[in-house]
């Protein structure tokens, strides 16, 4: 009864009345923190020495497949496979390639000097240019 009474004042989210007495006996034994103990959870089966042998796989042949890869590492999950590559080592896939995300300084120099082309261009032809720039995505 006193259960149902603290919901309909405090809400859905109020305490049960052993979970209020757990509390209690846990400050009383000497508790001193409110918040939650850190709990252990399910250990990470990405490691350390694993990211750097996916790697090493990818770069041996970059058009691979997640079943391909599965058979070189029956330890890891398909779906762990698919967290490294894409999370831990940020690859995407591209054309049926997996190439790298980040981009080198190369990329950059290269992307910065066709921007400027293009502010050359804009510069002298105006609203015109723009009307004869085609623009797609990496597909």
């Amino acid at each position: 009864m006193k259960f149902i009474v603290n919901v309909e004042i405090y809400g859905e989210n109020v305490m049960t009345d052993g979970m209020v007495r757990k509390w209690v006996r846990q400050f009383n034994d000497g508790r001193t923190n409110v918040h939650d103990e850190a709990r252990s959870g399910r250990p990470s089966v990405v490691s350390d020495g694993l990211v750097p042998k996916v790697n090493e796989k990818i770069r041996e042949n970059s058009r691979f497949t997640i079943r391909i890869l599965c058979d070189e590492f029956p330890q890891i999950s398909k779906t762990v496979l698919h967290e490294i590559i894409t999370n831990c080592l940020n690859y995407r896939k591209l054309c049926s390639r997996w190439v790298p995300k980040m981009l080198t300084d190369v990329h950059r120099t290269k992307g910065l000097g066709s921007a400027l082309t293009f502010l050359t261009r804009y510069s002298e032809e105006g609203n015109e240019f723009l009307n004869k720039i085609v623009t797609g995505d990496e597909t």
